[in-house]
């Protein structure tokens, strides 16, 4: 998968280290969900993880407990699952992935697992430190200060000749499986929900968001998911806002192909998954993924019947 490194913490932290703020007090930066009326331009991006005060978070967050569940039911989150593996591994069979591992040439190392966690873009590492925390002696345990070495690099130094192979046996173990589903979930699938219901949107809204911040990662600067969202904001408002649903989701995924547009290789540039997937969802105003579905990626038609 190829995206930008991400910034080598959590979430929250890493947006209230860029951005210079705390993740409460009076220095709040606007969500659409928190609409002001003149927004902060001297920031890189909206801090999406932050609502203020301790007792505002918590009033935010027993509004989104009150919403529907959206793509984080059951089975839309299969359909999610389904439709990324489609665009990153050319396959509906998502759950065969997690032993996959290659390098791609894309300048991010080695790229692995359900959604192409990779060793340049800091969260193969996360994942493999939070299962070495749970096991110990997991056969990933002794990269880790090779992972540690190579983050934010395409090297493999310390990781060749065993890595791979290392990976491909974890794989077959539960445990390593469910640790990649927990940081799928943790770095990528959970906020991207939590975020696009802030803005208001639907199920393909959020599927958007999330396909997004896996495609360009969590960052901040106008290459990653956040910068993305800002340019967006600039050209429509959110439904949260009063605005277009459509109008707002084609802003998104017109800033996403943008970005994807200006990458070196002629495989990264491919916008399929925004032009014959995402894209056909959107105009024929399926915003929330009913099945049937029917999309094409690298020229490649996938179809999920209806339920």
């Amino acid at each position: 998968m190829t995206r930008i490194v991400l910034i080598g913490a959590p979430a929250a932290v890493a947006v209230s280290l860029v951005l210079g703020v705390g993740l409460g007090g009076e220095d709040e930066v606007p969500l659409a969900d928190r609409p002001q009326a003149v927004r902060q331009a001297a920031t890189p991006a909206p801090n999406p993880l932050k609502a203020g005060s301790a007792a505002e978070q918590r009033a935010l967050d027993e509004r989104i407990d009150t919403l529907p569940p959206g793509l984080a039911d059951p089975a839309k989150k299969e359909i999610a699952a389904r439709l990324v593996a489609s665009a990153e591994h050319s396959t509906l069979n998502w759950r065969g992935r997690y032993g996959a591992i290659e390098d791609l040439g894309d300048g991010n190392g080695y790229t692995a697992g359900i959604i192409g966690f990779c060793s340049g873009t800091n969260d193969m590492l996360q994942l493999v430190e939070a299962y070495t925390a749970a096991h110990p002696d997991n056969g990933l345990a002794r990269y880790l200060p090779a992972l540690r070495q190579v983050d934010g690099t395409d090297s493999h130094e310390g990781l060749d000749p065993g890595f791979a192979a290392a990976w491909v046996a974890e794989a077959k173990k539960q445990a390593f499986r469910d640790a990649q589903d927990a940081a799928r979930d943790r770095i990528y699938f959970d906020p991207a929900v939590r975020l696009a219901k802030m803005d208001g949107l639907g199920t393909l809204g959020q599927f958007i968001y999330y396909d997004a911040m896996l495609l360009h990662g969590p960052g901040l600067d106008e290459h990653g998911f956040y910068g993305i969202r800002r340019a967006a904001m600039q050209q429509a408002s959110t439904a949260a806002e009063g605005g277009d649903e459509k109008a707002y989701l084609n802003a998104v995924l017109d800033a996403s192909r943008s970005i994807m547009k200006t990458r070196l290789s002629t495989a990264q540039r491919d916008t399929s998954r925004i032009d014959t997937a995402q894209r056909v969802f959107l105009r024929d105003g399926n915003l929330d993924l009913t099945t049937p579905l029917e999309w094409q990626v690298y020229g490649e038609t996938f179809r999920i019947p209806a339920a």
